[in-house]
């Protein structure tokens, strides 16, 4: 298939090392000197600052969006009505009522669009969801996880700090993240409770929030996820009723990733300890785009698409207080 980036930053460089055999035809950025730089990775691309160049492309049948937030749902609206495939990075807009005109416009247009949830295609995420689809850890009963960054010198004076361009600050941010794999597993939440906070960096938005998400069936999943977590972490434990699944790390400065399965034994006691430890390589955008790829072709339904970044943004509207 034949691709067009918009958003030229870190997340639009691996999004065009992660295309795999397909085709890069534009990279796109209101900076043209990042346009460039992306156009360069792959032979063929051609640089601009005009979304034109994508949008009203017919050769190009994916428009990947990775913009600030702010921009995410208007880009993928405009791909959307040009009848194009859209891979939009979470949090896909920045509030629901900017997603649900998307799924809308769509629907009409018959058109796919996916959200970057690339941690659903880490391998210690994969493996999760082998181990549970196996139903060798029984029914789960509540997942456990956190999520963290230190941020940096400057960190309040970025866009992320400034609400109209990011709706939010941490829980929009990597919390969407933790929202969605808890979903993933336990599915959908039906009592949202907890609360978000600034505690160190002065900026109107949080800097640590704090969730307790319900089902009607009564699993719980805790969470946490913070940019004042001064060493990089990652950690979401999933339990079951025969055992418990631990993953740590995402690679990088996040520490090197690795599951371990704690299976309990008829006598219970110290369980059965399985430790899958993942390659240094995060091959999760590539194999992310690779799904979204074969769910266009096959017609197959997407894993993590843009209803899954509507229920994650209603519980993260529901913890600003945000009123449609």
């Amino acid at each position: 298939m034949n691709v067009g980036i918009i958003g030229c930053g870190l997340i639009g460089k691996k999004r065009a090392l992660g295309l795999g055999g397909h085709a890069l035809l534009a990279a796109v950025d209101i900076d043209l000197v990042r346009a460039r730089n992306v156009a360069g990775l792959i032979k063929g691309a051609k640089a601009s600052s005009d979304i034109d160049d994508i949008i009203k492309d017919p050769a190009i049948d994916i428009v990947i969006i990775s913009t600030t937030n702010d921009k995410l749902a208007s880009l993928s609206m405009a791909a959307v009505k040009a009848k194009k495939h859209v891979l939009v990075e979470k949090p896909a807009g920045r509030n629901a009522g900017e997603i649900k005109k998307v799924i809308s416009a769509a629907r009409a247009n018959k058109v796919c669009v996916k959200v970057g949830f690339n941690l659903r295609y880490h391998a210690a995420m994969v493996k999760a969801k082998e181990i549970i689809d196996s139903n060798d850890i029984g029914p789960l009963m509540f997942v456990r996880g956190r999520y963290g960054h230190g941020g940096r010198i400057g960190y309040d004076k970025e866009w992320r700090a400034n609400p109209k361009i990011s709706g939010g600050g941490e829980l929009i941010d990597q919390g969407v993240h933790l929202i969605d794999l808890s979903r993933w597993f336990l599915g959908d939440f039906s009592k949202v409770e907890g609360s978000v906070h600034t505690y160190f960096w002065n900026m109107p938005v949080d800097d640590n929030a704090f969730l307790s998400l319900r089902t009607p069936c009564g699993q719980i999943a805790w969470l946490h996820v913070s940019c004042t977590e001064w060493k990089n972490m990652f950690s979401f434990e999933i339990y079951g009723k025969y055992g418990k699944i631990q993953i740590d790390g995402l690679g990088g400065s996040y520490g090197r990733e690795k599951l371990t399965y704690y299976k309990m034994l008829p006598q219970m006691g110290p369980p059965q300890t399985t430790v899958w430890d993942s390659p240094e390589e995060d091959i999760s955008w590539k194999r992310e785009f690779e799904a979204f790829v074969k769910a266009i072709q096959l017609g197959a339904p997407l894993n993590g698409d843009i209803t899954d970044a509507l229920a994650a943004l209603k519980i993260v509207d529901k913890m600003y207080g945000y009123k449609p």
